[in-house]
């Protein structure tokens, strides 16, 4: 990272971009209009919880979510709705953490991920460490796979090159603005798959992590 060689900007590749920063934008200024902006990011992070998790397969509700949080209501299913509080608990750490001044950075990736698979599916997959075995997505078998990440002897080098073109200041070498930043990060993160599970949640939360540590989104 960055890509070699880079990426290439058509004319209609860059109007996709100036209309995706617009939106980024409005997005950020409706948290001024709003009387208590802790209200709606409260609601935000637990609805983005449900639906990430959706995509993995977890079927929980936003209701059940907060009845969860309120009372650990009887009769909703415990795994789907703690894997949706797990997911919260690790956004909200992973923010206080920016707020505190750790950088976008491994060490915070490894603590959300510990989080993250707390509990429920996942718990006994190793949370906050980087795989120690191979992995793939879909398939059977390595050999049937759709897709295989890098060998696992090739995670730690891997990462710690993601880690530092997250960190990049100099424009030469990180010459993209954040939201194309964010994606080529995102991409790279999902393509070196470096925990047994949990993968894909992370991977849509650092997503906002680095538009927020970059100061997109307030």
């Amino acid at each position: 990272m960055p890509p070699n060689p880079p990426l290439e900007f058509s004319s209609p590749r860059r109007k996709l971009l100036e209309q995706a920063n617009h939106a980024l934008g409005q997005l950020d200024s409706l948290t001024t209009l709003l009387p208590d902006a802790s209200i709606f990011l409260y609601s935000y992070v637990r609805k983005e919880a449900v639906l990430s998790s959706e995509i993995e397969g977890t079927r929980s509700t936003l209701s059940n979510s907060l009845l969860f949080e309120l009372e650990e209501a009887p009769g909703i299913p415990f795994d789907d709705v703690k894997e949706v509080s797990n997911y919260v608990r690790a956004l909200e750490h992973g923010m206080r953490r920016l707020q505190e001044g750790l950088p976008l950075c491994n060490r915070l990736l490894r603590e959300m991920h510990a989080i993250l698979l707390d509990s429920g599916r996942g718990s006994e997959k190793h949370p906050g460490e980087f795989r120690n075995i191979q992995n793939w997505v879909l398939g059977a078998t390595v050999d049937t796979a759709v897709f295989v990440p890098p060998p696992l002897e090739r995670v730690e080098e891997c990462m710690a090159e993601l880690e530092k073109f997250l960190n990049e200041t100099d424009d030469e070498k990180q010459p993209y603005e954040t939201l194309v930043k964010a994606a080529l990060a995102h991409v790279q993160f999902e393509t070196i798959h470096p925990f047994e599970d949990g993968n894909g949640r992370l991977g849509r939360m650092l997503i906002a992590f680095i538009l927020h540590a970059e100061g997109i989104l307030s």
